[in-house]
């Protein structure tokens, strides 16, 4: 079956992105866990057309028996009926030697050299291990992935991740799923202003304003799953983050004025004539 037409009636946008030297055409990324059904996720795809769909391996372990029919796997095949590009991620892993293997057994399953790191080093806010993070990106990059690596807002780990080759970093903006939205302004604008590659804000986003936000902010792009996911309507809620994406870049590029910290006028007074009554 030939993918869905997602852009059927619109010209491809003047202001792409570029990852790796490959252009998408929306600055929005999505999750694929924990829709209410497999009809749900279609059509907030549909509504949002994102860029990219992770997906993990471990819930992709039996596309192998469903690719030689032993096996009905639904959410594999609504994948490939949508067209978009997939972009597989380690969620779960805990060590090193782990996203390693997950990495290379998921550029198998999805036929795509695309992975998001993710190597988590606490169970209780999913934070990323930071000690390890940097060495296993250096790894896959030699072994001739594309690495979008799942980080926090440090400074210095985001640049390291840069020197090894990553071409993109992912930082958070809050504990993934928390829905908090940036809790450290501050770091985040300063990776901005610092690191001269594509930023993704991945977890912790949860309302479509945070996604403007960060991308008023100068951000590249916005990685989100459980704001949609898990919204009474997900289909609307998609096409919401959409459009707050779009909006945050356009604020982007056109300029955000300046905070005052006194009232100007809107409307000039000099020369206006004054009225006055007797």
């Amino acid at each position: 079956m030939p993918p869905l037409p997602l852009h059927p009636e619109q010209p491809a946008v003047a202001d792409p992105l570029f990852l790796y030297g490959q252009r998408f055409d929306s600055r929005l990324m999505l999750g694929t866990a924990r829709y209410p059904s497999p009809a749900t996720l279609r059509e907030a795809v549909l509504s949002a057309r994102p860029a990219m769909l992770t997906a993990s391996l471990r819930r992709q372990s039996a596309s192998a028996e469903a690719a030689n029919g032993s096996q009905d796997n639904t959410f594999w095949a609504l994948l490939q009926e949508l067209g978009v590009p997939v972009l597989p991620n380690t969620a779960g892993c805990h060590s090193a030697q782990e996203a390693l293997a997950t990495s290379h057994m998921a550029r198998e399953v999805f036929n795509t050299d695309w992975i998001k790191l993710e190597l988590i080093g606490d169970d209780y806010t999913l934070q990323p291990d930071t000690l390890n993070l940097v060495g296993v990106a250096d790894r896959l990059i030699r072994d001739g992935f594309k690495v979008l690596p799942y980080c926090t807002d440090d400074l210095v780990l985001c640049q390291r991740l840069v020197d090894v080759g990553c071409q993109a970093v992912m930082p958070w903006a809050a504990p993934i799923g928390t829905g908090k939205g940036p809790i450290n302004p501050h770091a985040l604008q300063t990776l901005r202003e610092r690191l001269d590659v594509p930023l993704i804000v991945d977890a912790g986003l949860g309302r479509p304003s945070h996604a403007c936000t960060v991308l008023e902010w100068g951000f590249d792009a916005v990685l989100l799953n459980t704001a949609v996911a898990l919204s009474p309507q997900p289909v609307q809620m998609a096409q919401a983050f959409a459009h707050a994406v779009q909006a945050g870049r356009q604020a982007y590029l056109a300029g955000v004025m300046q905070e005052q910290a006194s009232a100007q006028p809107s409307t000039p007074v000099l020369g206006t004539p004054f009225w006055h009554h007797a």
